[in-house]
């Protein structure tokens, strides 16, 4: 580039920052990038009016909104609900058109607030087609492995951007203390000291802060990085028979000693912003707790961030939801909620929000400390530098070398329970036979094998939602050409007999569900599944592969079974399974939750005094890889030369000499 041209370029973009510092000739401070964070949300806050704060305390779904709602009543954010999309099987290209759409209604109202986009990437940027669906929490913590974490949060924050979306209700930090609970698979272990470590995916999603920097601040690294949301708070993994969004009967300190300790981590590790949970702690809504939200989060924990409530959570303050709506605008935004996912009936809690100030029911003071964190998280993250997105990441949206990471996390998620014995283990599989049987209700259903919040709210059935791989196709692609690969869901006792299969992989499990359609006391496998188990693994040799999201009843099944491995949600990536099932890599994974024996004993955790599980919490057989196996003989082999050589010898001699003198005297 010639000087003239880099004084033309310095030129035009000092022009741009006066445009966007003095608009029509005033300097405007919180428009300047040069300015300190804290001095531009001081400047801008104090231009605002009562009407335009609790704009921005305001999240609306996709649904309802408008360049006109957006511009009129200054809406600070909008949200994809589950399976809320510009279109179907839409494009990372048409994400991004429609969130600019509602983005310039923003930029338009009297002082240009850009709003902020969230949605549920919860196991990568799971509501959108052909995005990478990474393993559901519950596997990764089998994983045991933060840095696998940190490194798909970085990958799932760039497909998220890819979409022009710049905030993530992500992590899940829950603490699941009992299967019985729909939301177990999204927590990462039944031990908060795991759910702790894996609080390095923030790291990823959002960057990792510079040493420097102020702990409970949040933190946004770049444009590839999204704000990240730690969730829910608090206790909702303790609920009493795991029932969703209800109470959790604890002391403060076993508050405190479980469920608290990731929120300490994800604070410290500058998350943005954090969602308040459904639950109710001894009977206390947690939406309208001041003592954990105000006292201990932002008190105590010193989170500079935002509160952010969950969908429709103010309603559910009451019982039914909605009734006696106003005192519970009151009583969540006095509880600490900064901003309020509504997300339809948007004017009514404007109203009733704008009432309960005017009449000194909530002091002003409480609407300025939720607006101005709402500012902090918005300038941290460089949203008013660049408001718009673009196409620049739309080739990250299911790369292959995401696709590859996914593949990583599967495998090393995989738990292997049951292999053989000592003596003949049954794993690892040989590429090469005559002829293999593929069977079971998960073995070729990509829905399945993803589980909920994928795609729609509560997942999908099939293989044509999205793009992936699933275990039986995986199987197809890792055996030799020569093997035979026979599919069939649910093979009859007589089609096993008359195939001469050499051995059966069997895939069952759970079909897919989120949040309350989860919760469940019988925690049993999708029929047929028992029957397939019973009458394959009694003919030919099997290898029972279990997809869900959380133990299931598995008894009186695992003596049949020659090998059984918890595969959990392991997402589009079903070439993971096989990696570990054919020996390209070893299992590692450990049980991240316990696996009772049955659900009489429920509740139970490591630790309690009646443990008597099936399996413990972090059981899992190890293997090593077949090139590993390979290595170590032949190294063996090398090392025993010599003695070998000798004994050649030896057998050579008797040969040669004894054994003909024997057969001689025989012959007499």
């Amino acid at each position: 580039m010639s000087r003239d041209s880099v004084r033309i370029v310095g030129v035009l973009l000092w022009m741009c920052m006066w445009v966007c510092c003095y608009g029509d000739g005033e300097y405007l401070l919180y428009k300047d990038p040069k300015q300190t964070v804290s001095d531009r949300v001081a400047d801008l806050f104090g231009r605002m009016t009562l009407e335009e704060k609790i704009g921005q305390m305001v999240q609306i779904d996709r649904s309802v909104a408008t360049v006109n709602i957006m511009r009129d009543y200054f809406i600070g954010s909008v949200l994809s609900g589950g399976g809320s999309a510009p279109l179907p099987e839409a494009s990372a290209q048409n994400w991004v058109d429609m969130i600019n759409e509602y983005q310039k209604g923003a930029l338009v109202s009297r002082l240009g607030i850009p709003m902020i986009y969230g949605i549920d990437a919860v196991h990568g940027h799971n509501n959108v087609y052909n995005a990478t669906i990474f393993p559901h929490n519950v596997g990764l913590g089998a994983t045991r492995d933060p840095d696998l974490v940190k490194r798909i949060g970085a990958a799932t924050a760039v497909e998220v951007r890819a979409t022009g979306i710049p905030y993530t209700f992500a992590p899940c930090i829950a603490v699941c203390r009992d299967p019985r609970w729909g939301r177990c698979y999204e927590s990462y272990s039944e031990d908060h000291k795991v759910v702790e470590d894996m609080t390095d995916v923030i790291l990823g999603l959002q960057g990792e802060p510079p040493s420097n920097y102020k702990h409970g601040v949040p933190f946004v690294g770049g444009r590839d990085k999204v704000a990240a949301c730690a969730k829910h708070y608090v206790g909702d993994g303790g609920t009493t028979r795991g029932v969703n969004e209800n109470n959790t009967v604890t002391d403060l300190h076993g508050l405190l000693s479980v469920h608290m300790p990731a929120y300490a981590d994800a604070v410290y590790k500058g998350v943005s912003t954090v969602m308040v949970s459904y639950s109710s702690w001894n009977g206390e809504k947690m939406h309208a707790n001041t003592e954990l939200i105000t006292g201990y989060l932002k008190g105590t924990l010193k989170f500079k961030g935002f509160v952010i409530s969950d969908w429709q959570g103010v309603d559910k303050i009451s019982t039914p939801p909605h009734t006696h709506y106003t005192a519970s605008v009151r009583a969540a935004i006095q509880a600490g909620i900064d901003m309020v996912m509504v997300p339809f009936n948007f004017t009514e809690f404007v109203n009733d929000l704008t009432t309960l100030v005017k009449n000194n029911s909530i002091p002003v003071t409480r609407i300025d400390d939720a607006v101005r964190r709402i500012l902090l998280v918005k300038f941290t993250m460089g949203l008013f530098e660049n408001p718009l997105a673009d196409y620049s990441f739309s080739s990250e949206l299911g790369s292959q070398a995401h696709r590859d990471l996914a593949r990583e996390a599967v495998r090393k998620s995989l738990v292997l329970l049951k292999n053989g014995n000592k003596t003949n283990p049954m794993l690892p599989l040989p590429r090469k036979t005559s002829k293999i049987l593929v069977a079971g209700t998960h073995a070729d259903n990509l829905g399945y094998q993803c589980g909920g919040w994928t795609i729609t709210w509560q997942g999908f059935s099939g293989n044509k939602n999205t793009r992936g791989t699933t275990l039986l196709s995986a199987v197809k692609s890792a055996v030799d050409q020569s093997t035979e690969v026979v599919f069939r869901e649910n093979p009859d006792a007589e089609f096993i007999k008359s195939n001469n299969f050499a051995y059966a992989i069997i895939a069952v499990g759970e079909p897919p569900y989120a949040e309350t359609a989860g919760d469940s006391d019988k925690l049993t496998m999708l029929d047929p599944g028992p029957a397939i188990i019973s009458s394959t693994c009694q003919a030919v040799k099997c290898v029972v592969v279990v997809i869900s999201g959380r133990p299931l009843v598995m008894e009186p099944y695992v003596a049949s079974m020659d090998a059984l491995v918890a595969a959990w949600l392991p997402g589009t990536e079903g070439q993971g399974i096989t990696d570990a099932l054919f020996g390209d890599h070893g299992f590692s994974g450990k049980l991240p939750v316990t696996w009772f024996r049955n659900t009489e004993q429920l509740p139970m955790s490591y630790g309690d005094t009646h443990y008597d599980p099936l399996f413990a919490y972090g059981s899992g057989l190890e293997t090593e890889s077949v090139a590993s196996i390979v290595a170590r003989s032949t190294s063996a082999s090398a090392t025993n030369t010599k003695p070998c050589l000798y004994t050649v010898l030896v057998s050579a001699t008797l040969c040669l000499f004894i054994f003909p003198s024997l057969s001689r005297l025989l012959r007499r």
